[in-house]
């Protein structure tokens, strides 16, 4: 006869596994949003209201002074409250129902700007949000210029701008674009209007270099490269702001350059290190570029010259002479 033990265990155990797969089954599930501050209701699926059932909250029970009958009430939510309910039949662990909470609040105005940096090829448009909604966004813009529709090709990274191609140059009918962002909680929107020139804006130079002049102790060379976003310097050039000052002075000094990438500053303070920095703007339309990565310098300095004259000689060789001690002598005595 065989050992009725084992096959006991492995109903057991079969009976847990049932249980278990019961209660952590995904029935009647979805996602669920509210607002910062709201009072949420939840049902337990289609369970009656006076019905005997179990809440958690992401795996913990959650204390009965929440329910009223099957009904589970939270009272002004908070993002803490964020996370997965479920709810079981009695005492049976029979999942009946299951919802991910996500607490959240509604899109604020977002921020719009948009910008030329490699003219006359085209403009980027960005955005972002003034504060988090801690769930999901979705983000449409349209771009209209005149009656025409245009479409603005998203970048991959990153995520939050787009481009749009200039087809025709010099254009006087104005760009009308509109954002709007989407949650699960509401939604809003902004809208800019400009002239094609209105948002020419280059990049900062780079590659600013500043040296000293040799024997020259007021002097400081300046060179510096177009942005290498520009794509046509020689057909729309760029003219050019200089600013430098001594760092042991808060005021800075300026130069603006109608042309060329280089300037000799005359009036440095001598021996003092500068810091230096230089935008660009279009010679004609928009305006200036942000200031670029700011450089340090000093003008040439004279090396310090050892001279020893005949009275410092003199007075080294007295120096040496009474600094002199002769070594001890010892005397022998012959009595003999």
């Amino acid at each position: 006869m065989a050992n009725p033990v084992p096959s006991a265990c492995c109903v057991v155990l079969a009976a847990v596994v049932v249980v278990y797969a019961q209660r952590h089954s995904q029935q009647d599930s979805h996602i669920q949003y509210e607002r910062v501050g709201a009072d949420v209701t939840m049902k337990c699926g289609s369970m009656d209201r006076d019905a005997a059932v179990t809440w958690t909250a992401n795996g913990t029970d959650i204390d009965d002074s929440h329910l009223n009958g099957s009904y589970l009430v939270l009272k002004h939510v908070d993002l803490t409250q964020s996370g997965q309910y479920s709810c079981y039949e009695g005492s049976s662990w029979h999942l009946k129902y299951q919802t991910y909470l996500r607490v959240g609040i509604p899109p604020k105005e977002p921020v719009l700007m948009c910008r030329s940096n490699n003219y006359p090829k085209g403009f980027y448009c960005s955005w972002h949000l003034p504060s988090p909604t801690y769930i999901p966004n979705s983000f449409n813009i349209s771009v209209i210029h005149g009656t025409r529709e245009m479409v603005c090709e998203k970048d991959v990274l990153p995520k939050n701008r787009c481009h749009i191609r200039y087809l025709q140059l010099f254009s006087t009918v104005k760009y009308k674009v509109t954002l709007t962002v989407t949650n699960a909680l509401g939604k809003n929107s902004t809208t800019l209007t400009f002239d094609e020139f209105t948002i020419v804006k280059p990049d900062p130079p780079e590659n600013v270099v500043a040296k000293p002049v040799p024997n020259n102790p007021r002097r400081l060379e300046v060179s510096w490269q177009n942005p290498s976003s520009w794509p046509d310097p020689e057909s729309f050039p760029l003219k050019f702001f200089l600013r430098y000052r001594p760092l042991i002075l808060d005021q800075w000094q300026h130069v603006e350059l109608s042309d060329g990438t280089s300037h000799t500053i005359t009036d440095a303070y001598a021996g003092k290190e500068y810091i230096i920095q230089v935008a660009a703007k279009d010679n004609d339309i928009g305006t200036w570029s942000d200031w670029s990565v700011a450089v340090h310098a000093t003008p040439w300095m004279e090396e310090p010259k050892h001279l020893t004259t005949e009275a410092q000689l003199t007075e080294t060789t007295s120096t040496s002479t009474s600094s002199f001690m002769a070594p001890p002598t010892t005397k022998i005595c012959d009595r003999g």
